[in-house]
């Protein structure tokens, strides 16, 4: 097998890898962004709770209309509001705090999700709204993961500043500005909205993946918050790649390949990142020796 065969034909030749190819695009260049401000505010398994918040909605949508796109678009959107929306009320006007209401929430949904999938699908239903089917991308998946690409991207580029800001020091920004509160949950819409696009490729369960690897692994190369999104999206990017071909050649799960591809980043990034483990024991020797 040539190398052409083995890394480029595949997308060539069939149009169910083009389809997987630009849609696992479309969502590193929107995901991963957000997937850096998530793990600068310390909100990591914020996104992950939120993940599993839109099952329910998304099965409701199932339930009713089968896996038909937008039903289970929309109410996966309708589910992740009212969750971020109630965990916040909660934290707000109880002695509870976030992270704890959070975890309930996501808990409850993700049980609730899967009864509602339950009561018309088949174990084969569930695994489709768990875990995705990026290589069953059709065209009106597409023009939807696009379309949340395109609202990210300049809900971003609009708010850039204020995004930074809040991640470094809100307090400040609440006290120089009235941005604070409406970026906050500006944000947290962009999280579900991404999410929601995520579902639609790697399920409910790998979706927050691709938001949050890159964005770790990138961590390890960078500290300036644009270079960290931008080298984010390539991670992912590159993740998605060698996902898919491992899946085509190798015949395994899309979705897991992908997430394991940025995972293996990851576990690079740790070690060989010019902020990773091994860069930091080569500087403390030097600094000994000195």
């Amino acid at each position: 097998m040539t190398a052409y065969d083995f890394l480029i034909g595949p997308f060539v030749d069939y149009g169910f890898m083009q389809r997987a190819l630009a849609g696992s695009i479309l969502l590193s260049l929107s995901s991963c962004p957000v997937g850096v401000f998530l793990m600068l505010r310390r909100m990591s398994l914020t996104g992950d709770a939120m993940a599993h918040a839109i099952l329910p909605g998304a099965a409701a949508g199932f339930l009713v209309y089968g896996l038909q796109i937008v039903p289970m678009t929309i109410g996966g959107l309708i589910a992740g509001v009212i969750v971020a929306l109630g965990a916040g009320a909660v934290s707000r006007y109880t002695v509870q705090r976030e992270d704890a209401s959070m975890a309930a929430f996501y808990l409850i949904s993700l049980a609730l999700g899967v009864l509602i999938v339950s009561l018309r699908g088949s174990s084969v239903d569930l695994m489709h709204v768990l875990f995705g089917t990026v290589l069953a991308l059709n065209n009106e998946a597409l023009w939807l993961i696009g379309g949340i690409a395109v609202v990210t991207g300049i809900t971003m580029a609009t708010f850039w500043r204020a995004l930074v800001a809040e991640c470094l020091d809100p307090l400040f920004l609440r006290s120089v500005s009235n941005l604070g509160t409406p970026v906050h949950f500006i944000f947290l819409g962009l999280v579900v909205l991404n999410l929601v696009g995520g579902f639609q490729a790697l399920g409910t369960l790998l979706s927050v993946g691709l938001m949050m690897l890159p964005a770790a692994a990138a961590r390890f190369w960078t500290i300036r918050v644009g270079p960290m999104a931008a080298l984010s999206v390539a991670i992912g990017a590159a993740a998605c790649v060698a996902g898919l071909l491992a899946s085509y050649h190798f015949s395994l799960p899309s979705g897991p390949a992908i997430i394991l591809s940025a995972g293996a980043v990851y576990a690079f990034s740790i070690l060989a990142g010019s902020r990773g483990i091994l860069r930091a024991r080569v500087r403390s020797h030097r600094h000994r020796t000195a």
